[in-house]
């Protein structure tokens, strides 16, 4: 693995696997510059097939790769094919969930006896719409069996949003009220999306929570879409080891 990427700091079995990439360790160029795993954000082909095999052998799994619409349906990772869908989950070892994000919040989910792992994209559409409801729905376990890792997304301090956002979260949930503060900007609200994940996986029972507080914004290791429009991806992932 390459030494600048991230590995999840919680308490989930051995056998459960997990990394968040970064711009490091690839061969795009600027401003994809270097490890762009997005093949929809127009970087060489060549550099971002290149980068994924990289990914596959240094990680030593399948990556199961999705095509990310911003909505909350959830399929079975599958590595043979690219599917339609903002989470993923499995129960196979050495196929991995993946999640590309660039300010979007990545979720990691996993049974605490390590036999089923998930992925899930989840910016303010989907947190609203019930994607990680959707992504435990699909999980199939109980919720105090479920561990949840938080990856780095836009933090409170940058993430300015209107006020038909605010009011799409409190329509389901009052007290994510506590998630959102005025901006300097008249009108505008600052969003805490890790408190508002927080928020909505408690409300389903999951409370064994850890992760947040990178943000992509300001953490130049990360892709930001909100900091510069064209540029690159940057993975989650989750799998189970061989046995």
């Amino acid at each position: 693995m390459h030494p600048g990427w991230l590995v999840p700091d919680w308490p989930a079995s051995a056998r459960v696997r997990a990394c968040v990439t970064t711009r490091s360790g690839g061969s795009s160029q600027p401003p994809f510059d270097t490890f762009n795993l997005g093949d929809h954000v127009h970087d060489d082909p060549q550099a971002v097939a290149e980068n994924r095999r990289r990914l596959q052998d240094a990680l030593d799994c399948q990556p199961a790769w999705l095509s990310q619409v911003h909505g909350i349906h959830v399929v079975q990772a599958d590595p043979a094919r690219v599917q339609d869908a903002d989470a993923s989950w499995s129960a196979e070892p050495g196929v991995a969930c993946v999640i590309l994000t660039a300010d979007c919040l990545p979720v990691l989910f996993c049974d605490r006896d390590g036999t089923r792992v998930a992925a899930a994209h989840a910016g303010w559409r989907g947190l609203a719409g019930g994607m990680l409801e959707a992504t435990l729905d699909a999980l199939d376990c109980a919720p105090d069996d479920v561990l949840v890792w938080l990856g780095p997304a836009i933090g409170p301090d940058a993430f300015e949003i209107g006020p038909e956002v605010r009011e799409a979260f409190l329509a389901v949930h009052p007290q994510a009220d506590a998630a959102f503060r005025p901006s300097v900007n008249p009108g505008k609200y600052l969003a805490d999306l890790y408190q508002l994940a927080r928020i909505r996986l408690a409300a389903h029972g999951v409370t064994a929570v850890y992760g947040g507080g990178l943000c992509t914004w300001s953490d130049p290791r990360f892709y930001s879409y909100r900091r510069a429009a064209r540029t690159g991806r940057f993975a989650s992932l989750i799998w189970l080891a061989q046995r």
